[in-house]
């Protein structure tokens, strides 16, 4: 198949040229479209913004890459690829992607980092049950996250989860806090060493070497910036009120 699909996105203030083998995952990323007069106009033939092409290969590598896939259609899968080759080039913008909730709160954000199933998209339903409209969710899965002019940024991606739970925006970051179940609910302050195999488990990891490199550079930069915590938590809203009241101040 050598017709493409093609549209523009912006994506972590990136304007990333999407070259798809199925429509789908232009409609999964309809928000992040770039509006027509935002566009540049470039000499024929030239691209000053990076591109990402899919092949058959690439949907394979998916299919592969996780047997709970393996019942997700082609075009499920396009959508996965396109993040991963998205998220394999980014390191080069300072941007790296990063498994967690991201939710804000008066225009801080949070992050809840932790092993899948652990519970990090639950915390942040709690959070909107406790805060309600002061909580605006980033993204619910994979945020990208910058350092731009010394500051810890979380940007929203299409690939906000099963729940759908995201938005176009970008906020800075007040605290990266790891979860862990528990009987009861605990926090505490951790040092950038001891939540750092959490960030390097989380973060996605380039196959490229330079762009790895670069990505451990991120993570060193991200742990000598942002605040860090530890909790222990159960699923009851006192979880939620004890890990905000805790990380805001």
């Amino acid at each position: 198949m050598n017709d493409y699909f093609t549209d523009i996105y912006r994506i972590a203030g990136r304007d990333i040229k999407i070259c798809s083998l199925y429509p789908a995952v232009h409609e999964y990323c309809r928000e992040y479209r770039v509006p027509e007069e935002e566009r540049q106009v470039l000499p024929e033939g030239k691209e000053e913004f990076p591109a990402v092409y899919i092949t058959p290969q690439d949907i394979a590598y998916e299919n592969a890459a996780d047997e709970k896939l393996q019942h997700f259609s082609d075009a499920d899968l396009e959508a996965l690829a396109v993040c991963r080759r998205i998220a394999e080039f980014m390191p080069a913008y300072d941007t790296f992607l990063f498994h967690a909730s991201a939710a804000a709160v008066d225009g801080k954000a949070y992050l809840f980092a932790a092993e899948s199933g652990t519970g990090k998209s639950t915390h942040a339903r709690l959070w909107r049950e406790l805060l309600g409209d002061r909580v605006v969710m980033v993204n619910d899965d994979k945020p990208f996250v910058s350092i731009i002019r010394d500051q810890v940024m979380v940007w929203g991606s299409p690939w906000t989860g099963k729940h759908r739970l995201g938005s176009n925006i970008s906020v800075p970051v007040k605290a990266v806090c790891v979860l862990e179940r528990g009987e009861t609910n605990r926090i505490c302050r951790i040092s950038a060493a001891e939540a750092y195999p959490v960030l390097i488990r989380q973060t996605y990891r380039p196959h490229d070497p330079g762009m790895m490199m670069k990505t451990l550079q991120l993570i060193d930069r991200l742990a000598g910036m942002a605040e860090f915590y530890h909790l222990s938590c159960n699923m009851e809203p006192e979880a939620a009120r004890l890990s905000y009241e805790t990380m805001k101040e």
